[in-house]
């Protein structure tokens, strides 16, 4: 579990030096193009640089999990704002008083510039990794709604253009509009409504692309590829193109903005180069369609191996309940053959142990104050009815911060020391119990005398217990079981990183 652990952080921290070099790289490139020949020397001039200047950045990636793991919150973003906010502003402050006029301060601050964004890029997708993609409306948003409304808000930033350019000179000519980079707010006041025009033709136009690409992730790809084959794909899409385009291009010749650009689409509607739009619009879609239609298949297998596993977990738990309530009772008619007077108290506690099975049982995660409450339960409830008094000893060490844990996890162990362990025993046997737990781990174990049945498999009792285990904690858990020295001990650990 350890090494999993650890094996995750170092992918995390390799795949931030490699976004850090990767920029340090595109840098040193853009670099060596500006200044020309040698293009090496230049281009190994400025990594060199940068590996000096910007080694406490890289040192700042490398031991990130460690700074994060060994201070608070607080003091994690001191040392975030000591490197990016003070080290890299910082930098360029004293290299532009160091070298006044060289061009060293400013391809520095390109530099600082450029690690910063990467920062907020990797920080934002973090946030959205962990909070916003579990947004309900977030999650709806499917791959034609994400592409039909960039298509909406690419028209309207070229309607926005289109209007600013409008008058301009620079521009705007009897021949043709040119959709020049501007921003001129009075202008758009002022022309509303040719905004409204541009902004609704223009996604006329996007929207004839858009059509060959609906098609073919709605009815080409699931209907036709999927179940006829290539073949029948390829002469689908051909025979979709030879009968829409030329009607789609008469369509964007009606259209006004045709004609106030410049003439953007061919005079003739059966020019070849419509059809050739179309088709490489069909041809370019057709990996992202893959792409979704795979990604929702494993979506659906995910989801029906989540059915499957928890239909396999409520299955343990409806095995292991009447197994604990069939020891349980016959602890009870034992104490009942005795006339003991613990007889009353002893149901008592059993209530108890039922209301936690019954009730508590059912959650998929409880506190370990909650399950070393029960194993004192019924350890009590087992001291009850055995003759011969064994030595039980308890070590609890629970931390505050220690997360849920599953269920009955715990109970399987000791049940299986007093029913191999402790009641075959001739002589008074003995149970030591050692639980220590905190927010990183937790760790039981469980020794009690070596029974003849002890070696030999215990029956599903620790079946299920390795079975659940695997289930909840893949990868973070290990049980040991063994015999040594006439004691049988049960180790088991819990990595909660």
């Amino acid at each position: 579990m350890k090494r999993n652990a650890g094996g995750v952080q170092l992918a995390e921290k390799n795949t931030s030096l490699l976004f850090l070099s990767g920029v340090w790289c595109w840098l040193a490139i853009a670099y060596a193009l500006n200044e020309g020949s040698p293009v090496w020397q230049h281009f190994l001039q400025a990594l060199g640089v940068m590996a000096v200047l910007l080694c406490p950045l890289a040192l700042f990636y490398y031991f990130r999990q460690a700074l994060r793991a060994r201070y608070s919150a607080v003091q994690y973003r001191i040392w975030w704002m000591g490197c990016f906010v003070c080290y890299l502003p910082g930098l360029a402050l004293l290299t532009t008083y160091l070298w006044p006029g060289s061009v060293v301060p400013g391809y520095l601050f390109v530099v600082g510039a450029s690690c910063l964004l990467l920062e907020l890029l990797l920080l934002a997708q973090g946030y959205y990794y962990n909070r916003i993609r579990h947004w309900s409306w977030i999650r709806q948003i499917s791959l034609e709604k994400a592409v039909l409304l960039s298509l909406v808000l690419l028209s309207l930033c070229l309607g926005v253009m289109a209007v600013s350019s409008w008058g301009d000179p620079e521009y705007h000519d009897s021949r043709r509009l040119l959709l020049g980079f501007v921003f001129r707010p009075q202008q758009l006041l002022r022309h509303m409504g040719l905004f409204v025009a541009f902004t609704g033709q223009l996604l006329l136009m996007y929207l004839c692309g858009y059509f060959y690409f609906y098609i073919n992730l709605k009815w080409l790809v699931p209907e036709v590829l999927r179940k006829k084959g290539v073949v029948y794909y390829m002469l689908t899409a051909l025979a979709v193109v030879g009968i829409t385009y030329p009607l789609i291009g008469q369509f964007l010749l009606l259209l006004p903005i045709n004609d106030l650009l410049g003439g953007v689409f061919p005079d003739n509607p059966f020019r070849l180069e419509s059809a050739f739009a179309a088709a490489a619009i069909i041809l370019l879609s057709l990996p992202v369609v893959l792409a979704v239609q795979w990604a929702r298949q494993y979506q659906q297998i995910v989801a029906l191996e989540k059915e499957k596993t928890q239909a396999e977990l409520d299955l343990l738990r409806q095995q292991l309940d009447p197994h604990f309530f069939f020891n349980t009772l016959n602890n009870l008619y034992a104490l009942s053959l005795q006339q003991s007077p613990q007889t009353p108290d002893s149901i008592l506690q059993l209530s108890e142990l039922m209301r936690y099975v019954i009730y508590r049982a059912k959650e998929p995660l409880v506190s370990v104050a909650e399950e070393v409450k029960y194993l004192q339960d019924y350890i009590d409830l087992q001291q009850m009815r055995l003759r011969r008094k064994p030595d039980i000893q308890c070590h609890w060490e629970a931390a505050a911060d220690t997360p849920p844990v599953a269920p009955l996890l715990l109970i399987v162990l000791v049940e299986n020391a007093f029913k191999h362990g402790i009641e075959p025993a001739d002589t008074p046997g003995f149970l030591h119990l050692r639980l220590q737990s905190n927010a990183r781990h937790l760790s039981f174990s469980c020794e009690n005398p070596a029974g003849e049945i002890s070696g030999k498999k215990p029956g599903i009792g620790l079946d299920n217990l390795r079975r659940r285990l695997s289930l909840l904690y893949p990868g973070r858990y290990e049980l040991k079981t063994g015999k040594e020295n006439h004691i049988f001990k049960a180790e088991l650990y819990l990595d909660f990183t």
